[in-house]
């Protein structure tokens, strides 16, 4: 006897497999409005700000969300991307996602990405994706450096959505890829040709991370060791001798102490001590977006050529290169084993 369904029972699709590329997020425009929102939901997420809601949230919902939208929305037209009317970070995100799904075009995988503030939502993501049938998805923190504050909190984010799916799909979280030999490989191969595209020679190369409060790391947050050895690997890989390849932080705001050496205290101190040439790059960024664009190639410029340099390179994050998705590509293929 054929069973006859109710028209509104949910029809089941056919098995696919989903991955997510997780990105940190983005404003939707450079408004004093779009920016407060984005800028209200990234400062009040806890993973970020560590600081008692009774001391935090007056500072936030007063002083903080008054003016640094501003600021911080003219920042962003700095770098907007006037093409696509959008930031770099979701441009260069949605073109990785469209080349990793062209690699995957033999399999039954779907791509995507999401933001773990801002749009696309990584809900609305998941859902999409579920929607497509997708009954296991993998998710892509697109963090070389594992960090409670980037990798944690955007598998966080997933983790809540799932929360209130009633048929859930299987799910993985891709680890940090600090210390991969092929991820070495490419940012050592992006450092000589940055360095290759110069009109100058580099007395230094600065890999400048994204910095954290100090408290992280002593609460057990692993982040500033992997940016070390991230470093560490890629100069070996190089056979630069330790001089030639230097760590700071970037990004600070606030009194308490930050993660050190900073990278613009850094850049200010370097003429003076004859070092007047420098190339520098973000490894902890796997997408260029303002801090990198305006905060290293712009202001980080104007401090150094301020303090008496004479020649400032920026050297571009791996974006979606062909270096940069090879990595992308493998990894996902890599976390998909059994899956695929």
């Amino acid at each position: 006897m054929t069973q006859v369904l109710p028209p509104d029972h949910p029809v089941v699709k056919p098995k696919k497999i989903g991955v997510v590329l997780l990105n940190l997020g983005t404003p939707d425009a450079t408004d004093y409005w779009s920016v407060r929102r984005y800028l209200k939901e990234f400062l009040s997420d806890r993973r970020v700000i560590e600081t008692p809601r009774l001391i935090w949230w007056p500072l936030l919902n007063g002083v903080i969300l008054s003016l640094r939208p501003q600021k911080a929305g003219a920042n962003y037209a700095k770098i907007w991307d006037k093409d696509n009317n959008d930031s770099p970070l979701r441009v260069i995100t949605r073109r990785q996602a469209e080349k990793l799904q062209a690699a995957f075009a033999a399999d039954d995988v779907v791509v995507d990405f999401a933001m773990r503030y801002g749009n696309p939502s990584t809900e609305s993501v998941i859902e999409k994706l579920k929607d497509a049938g997708c009954d296991r998805i993998l998710m892509f923190p697109l963090y070389p450096q594992y960090s409670a504050t980037t990798t944690g909190t955007a598998n966080d984010k997933a983790f809540m959505a799932l929360r209130d799916i009633r048929w859930q799909p299987a799910v993985r979280t891709v680890p940090a890829y600090f210390e991969d030999p092929l991820y070495v490989e490419v940012l050592a191969q992006s450092i000589l040709d940055g360095v290759a595209a110069l009109d100058f020679e580099p007395d230094l190369v600065i890999t400048s991370y994204h910095g954290m409060p100090k408290t992280y790391l002593m609460r057990g947050d692993p982040y500033h060791c992997q940016c070390y050895k991230t470093t560490r690997l890629v100069r070996e890989h190089l056979g630069w001798a330790p001089e030639k390849l230097m760590v700071t932080f970037q990004s600070r705001f606030g009194p308490t102490e930050w993660l050190q050496p900073y990278t613009d205290e850094t850049l200010k101190a370097l003429p003076g001590k004859g070092i007047k040439k420098v190339a520098i790059l973000a490894p902890a960024f796997s997408v260029d977006c303002i801090e990198t664009l305006e905060e290293i190639q712009m202001e980080g410029r104007e401090e150094f050529m301020e303090a008496g340099g004479e020649h400032y390179g920026y050297i571009p994050c791996l974006n979606d290169s062909a270096g940069g998705m090879k990595v992308i590509e493998a990894i996902a293929r890599r976390e998909l084993s059994g899956w695929l």
